[in-house]
């Protein structure tokens, strides 16, 4: 399946498209800000652990619109740009699973969020915004780009 990804702010009909975030929680609690969540991109190997431990979550089941295979996501820092043959994205900040997860698929949340001693840990993907817009087919690749140091790890991002 291929995305068309909009130059005004993320996959044409998805509901975090646009250039103001449309998180009702967020709107209620920040009012009007920029949209740093027009896409959602999750590591295809989240979706393979998960299944190894009795869970059946197919890709776009979580709110992504793309899966990527061998690319580190989580591990890369804020401010990388991510390219396809059409399309570049920014990666914004970690994605902050939320309580619907649970209701799609029981205890499927404490395999995307862990609570450890030094903190929370979350593993549910990263948010970008759109730089270019273009067609993303599955298979096509992705070229990374850094930015200039010093680098900032990426972080769950809350409006202000």
């Amino acid at each position: 399946m291929q995305s068309a990804w909009s130059r005004t702010g993320g996959v044409e009909g998805d509901s975090h498209a646009g250039t103001t975030d449309r998180h009702l929680y967020h709107i209620r609690r920040f009012g009007e800000q920029p949209n740093l969540r027009q896409m959602h991109l999750i590591h295809a190997g989240l979706l393979d652990d998960v299944r190894t431990k009795g869970h059946t979550v197919l890709p776009g089941k979580l709110g992504e619109n793309i899966s990527t295979r061998n690319v580190d996501l989580l591990g890369l820092p804020t401010a990388t740009r991510l390219r396809g043959p059409e399309a570049i994205i920014e990666l914004t900040g970690l994605r902050n699973p939320c309580r619907q997860i649970e209701e799609f698929q029981r205890g499927l949340l404490s395999h995307l969020v862990e609570r450890r001693p030094t903190g929370v840990v979350r593993k549910g993907g990263v948010m970008s915004i759109v730089l270019k817009g273009g067609i993303v087919r599955p298979g096509d690749r992705i070229e990374i780009e850094l930015p200039p140091p010093p680098h900032a790890p990426l972080v769950y991002r809350a409006p202000e």
